[in-house]
Formats: structure tokens, C-alpha cells, sequence
């Protein structure tokens, strides 16, 4: 006789159909927090404090790709105008302890050969191809679509596969409740976060704070401008010198370019 596999009172209960279930609600809650196709609440957030600012918020251009060049040689050893500008603009700490975020960190590198020791400021690359987006099992972690690379922290989980997928160990996870933030750069709790390239000033037309006080300080070591555009002043630059990406070898086509190592 075949069994009657029919649902009744004395059946047991299956634990993965309760997973499964709950697992499929959390997709049907992720995809709801898409508003639209490439838009995402920190987007909406943003374009929402602008209205109430009065002031114009353009977003994201996909004719532009923003990026950076980074001489080396303009770059002073002990230097840490660009961190500090970064700090107080994101409302960081400034600690350097491994459960303190850091969004852009000063490394010291030393030529073996040579012995020639040069400093420099490392950040997150904003790939073309960032691995930290690839292995998000949410979506947090996206690109806009001038090549700002950031994370929505509507969405982020706190699973930490983007940190171990970086391979500048550029991101930060955040391990305590976080007071008095700025507004225009929301942070939270058991997220992850990482450099945004000032976004919230990009949008305004302004430079990253890193590159304004790199600039005020009369070192000029860092440019920011459109990659896009050939007649920009970074890709003019780019042209007339040497310059190399981080890890290049990884093929990911970062944003951020060094000249002088």
C-alpha cells in the first residue's frame, strides 16, 4: 500500500520549510527596498536632504566616471591632513584600533632594492569591477553610476563578505552605536562602510574633504576630476606621466591611480 503523505495534525514539522519560508520572506523585504530599478533608500535619502536644503542634488551621471590621482611624490612621510580631513567630514574617530573605522589609512612602502621609502594615502579604489559588490548576497554594497562605489545601510547585513573580498582592506566594520553624525553621511551599528569619495560633496559640485585639505595644505599630492572626460585636468595628467593602479594585476580597474611608485 502506498503511504498517505497527506498533510494532517500528527505530521512533523519539517524545521527547513520554516527556514526556507522565513528565507524567502527576507528576498521578497530585500527586493522591496529596491524603490526602482538602480535606485536604493540611501539614494532617495540623499535627493530628500537636498529638497529640504534647497539645494540642487544631480546623483549619479553615467556619462561620468569620477576618480583620483595620487602623487606619491608630493605625498610628505608623517603627513595625515588627508585622514583628518576625512575624520571629521565622516565623523570618524580617528582611532586606529582594528574595531575603529578608517576610510582612508597613511601606509609607509620601501623600495628593497633601493632602500627608497615613500608615503601614501590608501583608500578604497572604487573598481570598475569591485569584488566587494559581486559577493553582497544583498545588494548593499552597489555602484553608482558614475563609479562611486559605496554601501546602503538600509540593506547592509553586517556579514563581512565584502571585507574579506577587498583586497586593499579598505572597509571597516562598525562595532558600536554611533552619536552626533553628520547628516549627509549616515552610519550605523553592525554595518559596514567604507570611503564614499565624499558623495554627499561630489553631488554638490565640491571636491572630497581628503583632497581639499591635501590642496590647502600646499601639497596638492591627490586630484580628483572625471575619468571620462579627456579634457579633464586628472585625465590630462594621467596622460602626460607615469601612474600605475593598486593590484593591477587583478584586473578589477580601480578608480584610483598612483603616481611615482
Amino acid at each position: 500500500m502506498t503511504p498517505d503523505h497527506s498533510s494532517s495534525s500528527k505530521d512533523p514539522v519539517d524545521p527547513k520549510a520554516g527556514r526556507r519560508g522565513f528565507m524567502a520572506f527576507a528576498a521578497a523585504g530585500i527586493a522591496g527596498i529596491m524603490i526602482a530599478p538602480g535606485v536604493r533608500l540611501i539614494e532617495v535619502a540623499q535627493a530628500a536632504a537636498a529638497a529640504a536644503a534647497g539645494t540642487a542634488s544631480p546623483g549619479a551621471n553615467s556619462k561620468v566616471r569620477w576618480g583620483m590621482l595620487i602623487d606619491s611624490t608630493k605625498c610628505a612621510s608623517g603627513c595625515t591632513d588627508c585622514v583628518t580631513a576625512c575624520n571629521k567630514e565622516n565623523g570618524l574617530s580617528g582611532g586606529t584600533k582594528t574595531t575603529d573605522s578608517q576610510w582612508i589609512r597613511k601606509i609607509e612602502i620601501k623600495e628593497v632594492r633601493t632602500g627608497k621609502t615613500q608615503s601614501l594615502p590608501v583608500m578604497c579604489q572604487h573598481c570598475a569591477q569591485p569584488p566587494c559588490v559581486d559577493v553582497c548576497p544583498t545588494g548593499a554594497s552597489f555602484k553608482r553610476a558614475d563609479g562611486i562605489v559605496l554601501v546602503d545601510k538600509h540593506t547592509c547585513i553586517g556579514c563581512r563578505y565584502c571585507m574579506m573580498a577587498c583586497p586593499y582592506k579598505a572597509r571597516s566594520f562598525v562595532h558600536s552605536p554611533q552619536t552626533d553624525q553628520n547628516p549627509d553621511v549616515p552610519r550605523g551599528m553592525g554595518t559596514v562602510e567604507s570611503c564614499t569619495m565624499c558623495v554627499h560633496k561630489v553631488d554638490k559640485g565640491e571636491s572630497p574633504a581628503c583632497v581639499t585639505a591635501c590642496a590647502d595644505a600646499g601639497h596638492g599630492a591627490i586630484l580628483f576630476g572625471d575619468l571620462n572626460n579627456p579634457e579633464s585636468e586628472i585625465s590630462r595628467r594621467i596622460r602626460s606621466i607615469q601612474t600605475m593602479q593598486l593590484r593591477a594585476d587583478l584586473k578589477l580597474d580601480p578608480g584610483v591611480s598612483y603616481h611615482g611608485i
